[in-house]
């Protein structure tokens, strides 16, 4: 009642005439005028669920790395079983792997395991991959990696019974451009002198006294059996740096056996082993085989995978530490 009446008496001094403007203020704009001025501001609910959304923002990057160190101990247990199943299958005895066949249901799970096989190399189809380092005496040097198919062996019965890709070891590349400028010297001689004698007893009348057949015994002293223990490995997993491989120019820089198998001109399905025989002839040093246990160790090994748990859980630590701080000083702020 005592606003009404206040408002009432000052709309009446006000609609007196001004002598200046000569027009009369409306009451009505006047008392309109005071009930709108000034309105008290409250917080509305959404204002208050974005203050709400923005405290619990500042424990996303906590819980983030938190959830990564968790994830690197499951990656560790796994990686501690997959190592301990290499070196089982490692310390198996050597199979013959004559009695295996490319299309046995088993040769999926042969895989890291040790096998042995007798057969020929095939040089003239050799693969180089790479570049591939290797240190040695703490001096780095460039180099690739040789796989030469090895073939059967006819009336052999230590032989086996189709050809198998081997990567026969580690190779300098001085030691691969002078095998690569030698076979291209060598072969194309030998071609021509074969066929030129072939010329020569073909015009001679008494080529049938002169020939003397080849004999078993020539025939194997051509041929030298090799005998081969490696182990049953799979393709490589590349990284996005490494370049696609191109066998139209025989540029290899990663392992991938039905890739390499086709271009050498055997099934996609062929057996790939690597060497690992520690018998290296000192008259012969390369290619270098594979130590064994470099099979058992890998890139990232248990224990890097537990001081990433512990680095991320210090992050995590920290990160929350300073997210409830902040909180804190706003509570004190306001």
């Amino acid at each position: 009642m005592a606003a009404a009446l206040i408002r009432s008496s000052i709309s009446r001094s006000v609609a007196r005439r001004n002598p200046r403007c000569g027009y009369l203020i409306p009451i009505q704009s006047f008392s309109s005028l005071s009930e709108s001025a000034a309105p008290v501001h409250s917080p509305g609910q959404g204002e208050r669920d974005g203050g709400r959304w923005s405290r619990l923002l500042l424990f996303v990057p906590g819980a983030i790395t938190f959830g990564l160190g968790t994830w690197q101990i499951f990656r560790r247990q796994d990686k501690i079983k997959m190592l301990e199943y290499r070196q089982e299958r490692l310390g198996m005895e050597p199979l013959k792997l004559g009695k295996v066949s490319p299309t046995s249901e088993d040769l999926n799970n042969l895989e890291f395991r040790r096998v042995s096989c007798t057969g020929v190399f095939d040089e003239k189809r050799s693969i180089f991959i790479g570049p591939r380092s290797r240190s040695i005496s703490g001096v780095t040097e460039n180099g690739y990696y040789l796989i030469t198919p090895l073939m059967p062996l006819q009336d052999n019965p230590e032989s086996l019974k189709s050809p198998v890709l081997v990567n026969r070891g580690w190779v300098p590349r001085s030691w691969r451009d002078k095998l690569l400028e030698a076979s291209r010297n060598i072969v194309e001689p030998a071609d021509l002198s074969k066929t030129d004698s072939q010329k020569s007893e073909g015009h001679s009348w008494w080529r049938f006294w002169q020939k003397k057949p080849k004999t078993e015994d020539d025939n194997a002293s051509e041929v030298t059996p090799v005998e081969v223990i490696g182990v049953v490995r799979g393709n490589e997993k590349p990284s996005m740096f490494v370049p696609a491989n191109d066998p139209s120019t025989s540029q290899w820089f990663y392992v991938d056996v039905p890739a390499i198998a086709r271009a050498v001109g055997l099934p996609a399905d062929t057996v790939y082993i690597e060497d690992v025989n520690e018998d290296v002839n000192p008259s012969c040093p390369y290619p270098i085989p594979k130590d064994i246990n470099t099979l058992i160790r890998s890139s990232v090994m248990p224990q890097d995978h537990l001081n990433y748990t512990m680095t991320w859980y210090s992050l995590s630590a920290a990160v929350t530490f300073m997210a409830f701080k902040r909180l804190k000083q706003k509570s004190r702020s306001r």
